[in-house]
């Protein structure tokens, strides 16, 4: 049974994105290898941000770094919805990481379901296995949003995706103008500490919800034997 999520609240935007910062670059600088799954939002680009300056940045090797990414649009990479776009500008661009060590969706592909069986592949190249081991996660960290409808990555109430437990990864096709591609609960739960990262009083009262454990949202849902943990802003925790 997943223990509850520990919460942290910060006074504002700006200091929740520099705890996010501070948090994972302390946990990189303690791993051998470090996978990242990154989440598209706001909020997490002020923490690429962070982590891609000279203090953050600089006192990382991100020779041992991996990027990867928790879903993302079906959209060409340069796109101004591309969820790689925004981490390649605020982040990629700005540090030593080599590129091979980038793994972004292949949004290029024919069709969304191609792209999810390419990426699908990447996954278990990198874990070694076609098989997730429980006590072998797949991610050091996976960063994850909240949505006002409690939709996270881009596992959206009532969709087929929120069942799939065979496939690393899928398309949702129908839901939002764009075709999306998104990690399922087996990959994105394979992860030692799951971080949300939730700001404004527009994530108030989904915020409650999840912290209710209310299971028909799909953020609720993740169950893992890592920890998860919301860093959240005083304005989506207190009425």
């Amino acid at each position: 049974m997943t223990p509850p999520p520990v919460l942290d609240v910060a006074s504002d935007p700006e200091a929740l994105a520099q705890l996010a910062a501070r948090f994972i670059a302390a946990r990189a600088s303690a791993s051998k290898r470090f996978g990242l799954c990154l989440s598209g939002g706001a909020t997490p680009k002020r923490v690429y941000e962070l982590l891609g300056a000279k203090d953050l940045g600089a006192a990382l090797d991100w020779q041992k770094l991996h990027l990867f990414w928790g879903d993302e649009r079906f959209v060409p990479p340069d796109h101004r919805d591309s969820n790689f776009r925004m981490a390649r500008e605020a982040l990629i661009d700005h540090v030593l990481i080599p590129a091979a060590h980038v793994h972004p969706i292949p949004t290029s592909s024919a069709s969304p379901e191609e792209a999810a069986g390419l990426y699908e592949a990447t996954l278990q190249n990198f874990y070694g296995s076609k098989t997730l081991d429980p006590g072998r996660p797949l991610f050091d960290v996976t960063l994850l949003g909240l949505g006002e409808d409690g939709h996270t990555a881009s596992l959206f109430p009532g969709t087929k995706a929120l069942d799939e437990r065979d496939a690393w990864v899928t398309s949702i096709v129908g839901v939002k103008p764009e075709p999306r591609i998104s990690l399922t609960y087996p990959a994105l739960e394979s992860s030692r500490v799951i971080l949300f990262l939730v700001a404004g009083t527009k994530k108030r009262d989904i915020l409650s919800r999840v912290l209710a454990n209310d299971m028909t949202l799909p953020a609720a849902r993740l169950a893992t034997r890592g920890t998860i943990r919301i860093f959240a802003d005083r304005a989506a925790t207190t009425g």
